[in-house]
């Protein structure tokens, strides 16, 4: 008797779920490009490892696009969204100031862009206002720190900007964003997370932006005709233009 009873409520119960609504909680699998910007980030945050503070938010600088695109990109590891804006390079780095970066240094007074990693620290208040200083965590950007390599604000990193001269401006190597745009920055970044910077190329669309050749760069001229200057202080923000 106890067996049919048991039987008879598992049969009612099966079928109660069955003419039930189907309550179904899905979320939608992200495209293409935010796919392979949670990857780069995944791969960034292992390599870096215990130097990281907090793993849930990336910052990926992609300069293999041009300057005019939001090409600075917020990817949070934990919800796998990624969301973009514009982020300036470094002067010494385009030369000829047409918006596409033609390579890196890590030179001292040589105002290019390093390629790497980076851990944000703290905030501080500097010519640009709030500004974040960072670390560089490869020997590609290790002169990050004492270049004064910073995250800021910049007039010269807005829309508008771009609208005027279909480019952004360029800084002596800091990662420049506009005003209105900092402010995610700073509370979305800061505090021992991972900011990483590359020419990655990669689309809106997910696929690879060809850049167009772009000439050498000699930076020990730059960065001996920088130094030379009684009027050239050091790298960042001290001077971005």
């Amino acid at each position: 008797m106890e067996r049919r009873r048991f039987l008879t409520g598992t049969l009612a119960a099966g079928a109660a779920l069955a003419a039930a609504p189907v309550r179904v909680f899905a979320r939608a699998a992200p495209d293409l490009r935010t796919r392979k910007l949670l990857e780069i980030a995944r791969r960034e945050v292992s390599r870096a490892g215990s130097q990281l503070w907090r793993t849930d938010m990336v910052g990926i600088a992609d300069f293999g696009l041009h300057s005019s695109l939001p090409r600075f990109h917020f990817v949070n590891l934990e919800a796998g969204t990624a969301d973009s804006v514009l982020v300036t390079h470094g002067s010494g780095s385009d030369p000829e100031h047409d918006g596409w970066l033609n390579g890196y240094s890590n030179l001292h007074d040589s105002w290019a862009t390093s390629r790497g990693a980076y851990i944000t620290w703290e905030w501080y208040k500097g010519r640009y206002g709030t500004s974040v200083r960072l670390g560089g965590l490869d020997q590609s950007n290790s002169n990050a720190f004492p270049r004064a390599i910073v995250m800021h604000a910049a007039s010269y990193a807005t829309p508008e900007h771009v609208a005027r001269w279909g480019r952004l401006g360029r800084s002596n190597g800091c990662f420049a964003f506009g005003p209105e745009v900092f402010p995610q920055a700073l509370t979305r970044l800061m505090g021992g997370r991972l900011l990483f910077a590359d020419s990655l190329g990669i689309g809106p669309d997910g696929q690879e932006v060809a850049q167009p050749s772009q000439p050498d760069v000699d930076f020990q001229a730059i960065a001996n005709r920088n130094n030379g200057r009684d009027d050239a202080p050091t790298d960042g923000l001290l001077n971005d233009s």
